[in-house]
């Protein structure tokens, strides 16, 4: 559990230094791109490493907290939430009509995600990992609809693109799917 908080910490800190501290950060230059990418990198590799057991690092006793029992139908709400989320995640970098919608959809993106992992996980490690992370968005998307104001509504989107960003979604969706799968982790139901 240590190693996920100190993960969060790390991701919540390495994420909102442009906002808490923007002339210290721009003092900073393109090095400082560098700088917060090494340290989300660092704050993943905890939170994964926190999240998969203490048995990687050798520590025994380490327990399972659950906290509620999630009913086997959440799996689909889940996975039709991730699909949305993986939606977001795309119509974000190409504009889709989505984008004149919703403001923030890498974030909500993060919030939708952070939602369908708690629906299906009712352990203490998620609630803290999860819960840490949809936080995290949350506020984000506070800090930064109080300093910048919306700009111009993005111009609608071809066909094309709003086809592109389904079809990557559906396909990313299905590697990430399998990598659950061959982590030990069910995600089909």
């Amino acid at each position: 559990m240590t190693l996920i908080v100190l993960g969060l910490a790390l991701w919540w800190g390495a994420h909102l230094f442009k906002r808490l501290s923007p002339a210290r950060r721009a003092a900073m230059g393109d090095g400082g791109k560098g700088l917060v990418a090494l340290l989300v990198l660092l704050s993943v590799v905890l939170m994964v490493i926190g999240y998969r057991g203490s048995e990687w690092l050798g520590v025994e006793g380490a327990e399972h907290v659950d906290l509620w029992y999630p009913p086997a139908f959440l799996t689909h709400v889940n996975n039709l939430l991730m699909l949305f989320a993986f939606y977001l995640y795309a119509a974000s970098g190409m504009k889709t009509r989505i984008t004149r919608v919703i403001r923030h959809p890498q974030l909500t993106a993060v919030k939708t995600w952070a939602v369908a992992h708690l629906l299906v996980n009712g352990d203490v490690a998620s609630v803290v990992l999860f819960g840490g992370i949809l936080a995290w968005a949350v506020v984000a998307v506070i800090m930064i609809n109080r300093v910048e104001p919306r700009g111009p509504l993005p111009v609608p989107a071809p066909m094309g693109k709003e086809i592109g960003a389904v079809v990557g979604s559906v396909v990313v969706m299905g590697v990430v799917m399998m990598i659950h799968n061959w982590l030990g982790v069910q995600p089909w139901g």
